[in-house]
């Protein structure tokens, strides 16, 4: 499907390259995966539940620690195109990489429409922040924070990525030493005229203002990327764009495919030893060393 130059023909072509529900078959299915995988890895693990980060009902975290102290951290933040899914879904991965040796939190953030996607974002990372103040009392190591997450979640993930936010919330501008955003957006341009902003009630300032391509850092984390091999052509065009400003400016990053996998199933490779995205964090923490 080719990008149109017609602005009509451009948004309605936004609208369906985006509309990640419609490019699978039975949408409902990985919901209902995320959220049993999670509740396998609560029942299975030790867990701090509902950490606050925040003075907020909706700031808080899930720990799992990891056995040794001093291990690298995974913040995982949610996807749900910001209006939906939680932390109590977004577990699948804890197993897999506490037994690495890494110590995993998920995050919980208020959704749209009741707030705002600037109220997410401080959300998220008044979250690090917190994790860099007080993650050393649950094990963890502050100076090796990581960050992943999934389609909104990725974008989230992007935003931390960013320059310009550090000295208002009181952590180094290193605080995140990596991250591996998945099928994120990181130019929310596009989605001004799609269904999405009927929910987001982004104006073009808003959009730029959180969009991570426009808020790249003078010194960053190590970045690798990912989609689904079958995820649309708009998704796989963010990812690459934003992967080749970051290591423009001499910053490091790579790319790591994701064969046969949709916008919904490639986050799941981050709890599955053996495959592409699993190995790809486990090096990114340094826990193959």
């Amino acid at each position: 499907m080719t990008r149109p130059n017609e602005p009509a023909e451009l948004a309605a072509y936004y609208d369906v390259q985006y509309n990640a529900r419609e490019s699978v078959e039975d949408f409902d299915q990985y919901p209902r995966q995320y959220r049993a995988l999670s509740d396998d890895a609560h029942a299975r693990l030790r867990c701090i539940k509902d950490v606050a980060y925040g003075p907020g009902a909706g700031e808080r975290l899930d720990i799992f620690p990891a056995e040794r102290p001093d291990a690298p951290v995974l913040l995982f933040i949610h996807g749900g195109y910001w209006r939906a899914l939680s932390k109590a879904d977004s577990a699948f991965m804890a197993p897999a990489l506490t037994a690495a040796g890494a110590c995993v939190v998920v995050l919980d953030y208020d959704l749209a429409p009741a707030v705002t996607l600037d109220h997410i974002v401080d959300q998220t990372r008044r979250a690090l922040a917190w994790l860099h103040r007080h993650i050393a009392e649950f094990g963890g190591d502050p100076q090796r924070l990581y960050a992943s997450g999934s389609s909104a979640g990725g974008h989230l993930t992007g935003m931390l990525l960013a320059g310009g936010w550090h000295a208002d919330y009181g952590v180094p501008d290193n605080v995140l030493r990596g991250a591996l955003p998945i099928s994120g957006l990181f130019d929310l341009r596009p989605l001004l005229e799609t269904h999405i902003n009927g929910w987001m009630g982004m104006d073009d300032a808003a959009a730029r203002r959180n969009s991570p391509s426009f808020q790249l850092p003078t010194r960053g984390a190590e970045l690798v990327i990912s989609y689904g091999a079958l995820e649309t052509a708009e998704f796989a065009r963010q990812s690459h764009e934003f992967l080749e400003a970051w290591t423009a400016r001499g910053l490091p990053g790579r790319f790591v495919a994701a064969p046969g996998r949709n916008h919904f199933d490639v986050v799941l490779e981050l709890g599955q030893p053996g495959t592409p995205l699993y190995q790809a964090m486990i090096e990114l923490m340094g826990l193959n060393l």
